[in-house]
């Protein structure tokens, strides 16, 4: 008799065992199949936003090439390269790097951090090539050869940090498509 309710007990907890695994598993799979809704609803929100965010970033490094800023400057001042010194010059497309940069700072939750390094970079090279080729001018040097300068010696530089920063923006862009 007493091997029987042995039996029985051993056969009972084996079948609550049973049970247990049985429920934990389904609960497991209950619990992934919520957190994958959950990360496909959350991508339907994230993905235009981080879409958006790279368009903005783009917009950003294209911003601060010297072409649009001189362009920028004359649909604004279009006196200012026949009146402006070439440090106000200068020091407006500083303002303008740090302006586009600063605005566009918080797009960097939505990027790596590959590519944000890489915005960062062109933005430093880029203020450090209108710093560096204003040094190179005479002090008598008009805005106007300044502009031309910076025009000629940065369509000249090959494979910018700014193009290198723009391609890698893209390559990652595609990549969440």
């Amino acid at each position: 008799m007493t091997m029987v309710i042995v039996y029985s007990i051993f056969l009972v907890l084996v079948m609550i065992f049973g049970f247990w695994l049985i429920q934990n598993s389904a609960y497991r799979n209950e619990e992934k199949k919520r957190l994958f809704d959950l990360k496909k609803d959350s991508q339907k929100v994230v993905s235009p936003i981080r879409l958006r965010a790279y368009e903005r970033l783009a917009l950003l490094l294209e911003r601060t090439k010297p072409e649009h800023m001189l362009m920028e400057l004359r649909s604004k001042e279009p006196e200012a390269l026949n009146t402006w010194s070439v440090a106000e010059v200068q020091q407006y497309l500083l303002q303008t790097i740090r302006a586009e940069f600063d605005h566009n700072q918080s797009q960097q939750v939505y990027v790596s951090d590959e590519v944000w390094d890489q915005i960062i970079n062109a933005r430093n090279q880029m203020a450090t090539f209108v710093i560096a080729m204003a040094a190179q001018l005479p002090a008598e040097a008009t805005a106007q050869t300044y502009a031309q300068m910076l025009m000629t010696a940065y369509s000249s530089n090959g494979l910018t940090p700014t193009d290198k920063a723009l391609e890698e923006l893209r390559n990652e862009a595609k990549a969440l498509m």
